[in-house]
């Protein structure tokens, strides 16, 4: 039953790649690079490697020469890194690519992103079967780290000679996955606050009741981060028109100290994980956490883990041919998209801060949204429907 699939060449390519384990928190990228070198050479392709950080967390590029290489160059990222697995939480190994009966195809990375990073290779392959000649130059690249923050890829790489010599115009990335007929259309990002409130207080025997304690500050901060958490929340109740990258969302994730239960400590610390929407004001909000420490008591040092800036959106309109021709594909091909704020992280955001266009898409519609999850698959027939999709895509933003 599955005979169809199986003996597809772009399958067969796709779950190759799939059982790679470039999995954190100690990935090795270099099977992923030897594999990209080989897809290289069979689209003849021009095969580059960088290392903007180290050795351990290379950059690849595949570029194919458009007859216009004055133009601005179209990026098609990709990241190689997945997320870790639990293997006894899953129906098949999760690097086996398993292959169901009714065409699911089971790996850690189906949907985040190995999926699209191939579905650009493939649609290329396609143009060149077909002896397609795009006006501008292509890049395929293929970044380590997104999946803990692009610290060692995409952040650092834009910011290379390397990076400026590609000439990128134009930017196509991941998006996410849709249950129902829509697909996502990703312009802008919130930005991330991994923010830790290190709080000191009196500390003492624990039968006694000391003022100015770690603990009472401890409450006081929860209280007012819980309070702003739920005020959005109700937002989003009493508003069906808004996403949950419309808003600012906070979750207590970390909660530590104390040595002992009867001795009252002199320090406690607490980690919120807050993604501010993209119309807060930055100083504004990081004010209004400091008087919130005040209030609580004073004596709390406010630390980051991550403390992103605000990254402008991409322009959806006329000005932004990238946009014109990304959305007169789409038009044709008569699919329904939304365009909304991509609800966590991804290395877009590295590139719309230096000023460059980016679009995130996954052409994945009637899926369930599986990524970082047991079970991720992604059903044959939508990867293969996906790789049309982007053919019809790359082809109107490279020749625009």
């Amino acid at each position: 039953m599955t005979e169809k699939w199986e003996n597809n060449e772009e399958i067969k390519i796709f779950r190759e790649y799939l059982r790679i384990p470039s999995v954190h928190p100690n990935p090795n990228y270099e099977p992923c690079v030897e594999f990209l070198r080989r897809q290289a050479t069979d689209l003849g392709m021009d095969f580059s490697v960088f290392h903007p950080v180290n050795d351990k967390n290379p950059v690849v590029v595949l570029t194919l020469k458009g007859s216009d290489p004055s133009l601005p160059a179209v990026m098609l990222n990709s990241h190689m890194d997945v997320v870790p697995v639990f293997p006894e939480k899953w129906s098949h190994p999760p690097f086996s690519a398993h292959l169901a009966a009714d065409g699911k195809i089971f790996a850690r990375g189906s949907q985040d992103m190995k999926c699209v990073g191939m579905q650009f290779l493939a649609a290329l392959r396609a143009f060149k079967k077909d002896g397609v000649k795009l006006k501008r130059t292509i890049h395929a690249t293929f970044v380590p780290d997104e999946e803990v923050g692009g610290k060692l890829g995409m952040a650092k790489f834009v910011h290379t000679e390397d990076f400026r010599a590609l000439k990128v115009g134009f930017s196509l990335d991941e998006g996410i996955a849709s249950p129902t007929d829509l697909y996502p259309v990703f312009y802008g990002e919130r930005s991330i606050w991994h923010v830790y409130f290190k709080c000191s207080g009196t500390p003492g025997h624990g039968s006694l009741l000391h003022k100015n304690t770690a603990g009472e500050k401890v409450r006081y901060l929860v209280d007012k981060l819980m309070d702003l958490r739920q005020h959005e929340v109700k937002r989003m109740e009493n508003n069906p028109e808004l996403l949950i990258g419309d808003v600012t969302t906070v979750n207590l994730t970390k909660i530590s100290g104390g040595v002992q239960s009867n001795v009252v400590p002199p320090l406690l610390t607490i980690g919120f994980d807050i993604r501010l929407a993209t119309d807060v004001n930055h100083d504004d909000f990081l004010e209004q956490l400091k008087h919130w420490c005040e209030e609580a008591g004073g004596g709390i040092e406010i630390t980051f883990e991550q403390k992103e800036p605000p990254v402008p959106k991409t322009d959806l309109d006329d000005a932004n041919i990238f946009w014109v021709a990304f959305k007169s594909a789409i038009d044709e091909m008569k699919l329904s998209i939304r365009t909304q704020i991509f609800p966590g992280g991804t290395d877009s955001r590295y590139v719309r801060e230096i000023g460059i266009p980016a679009i995130g898409f996954s052409p994945m519609n009637n899926t369930p949204v599986l990524l970082h999850d047991h079970d991720e698959f992604l059903h044959a027939d939508v990867y293969l429907r996906g790789i049309e999709i982007f053919r019809k895509i790359i082809g109107k933003v490279a020749n625009c």
